[in-house]
This record gives structure tokens, C-alpha cells and sequence, in this order.
């Protein structure tokens, strides 16, 4: 699967790379291009995740801010609730297009 913006490939991986969660398809660390991506201040906690690191995404002029979010270390309930490590695993909002 791809995160695309417009024709630029934001993350690619297999499908059973990937986790969903709460209808955002989030894609393992070493899939996402990090020159894509820029942090972002804007603060986050998910009540159940715990804390999340958003991020801008960039494609060649085209900045999106705080359209992609990670969990650096999501609660350890959380992460038996997914039933997978999702720690800095990078999902993306509607303007980013997830394809098969």
C-alpha cells in the first residue's frame, strides 16, 4: 500500500505491514520517506493512545501541516488493545491518499 500526495509517495508497504486503527491505516517507520515529513509543535494526547507527535508533510512546495501523527510510545494498553507495537508507526490525514 501507498501514502501518496498528489504523485509524490509518501510511505509504501504491504498490507500486513500495516495497522488500522480507528479507520487510519498506520505504516511501519522504515516504510515512511522522512524527507517528506517535518515535526510539528502542535501538542496531542490521545486518551487511550497516550502521546502523539504530529507532523507537516511536504511535497515538493506543497506544505500540509499536521496531516500525518505518530506515537512515540504509545500506553502499553493501547498497545494491547491494537495487539501490535504501533510505536512510531506514521498515519496520515484525508489529503494523503492511502492506495492498494
Amino acid at each position: 500500500m501507498k501514502a501518496m500526495l498528489g504523485d509524490t509517495v509518501l510511505a509504501e508497504a504491504g498490507r500486513d505491514e500495516l495497522i488500522s486503527i480507528e479507520g487510519n491505516w498506520y505504516f511501519p517507520p522504515t516504510s515512511v520517506k522522512s524527507e517528506h515529513l517535518v515535526h510539528s509543535p502542535t501538542p496531542y494526547a490521545c486518551p487511550w493512545k497516550g502521546a502523539c507527535q504530529y507532523l507537516a508533510v511536504q511535497s515538493g512546495d506543497v506544505v500540509l501541516e499536521d496531516r500525518a501523527w505518530t506515537y512515540p510510545e504509545p500506553y502499553p494498553a493501547a498497545i494491547r488493545r491494537v495487539g501490535r507495537d504501533f510505536s512510531d508507526y506514521v498515519a496520515f490525514w484525508k489529503e494523503v491518499r492511502v492506495v492498494d
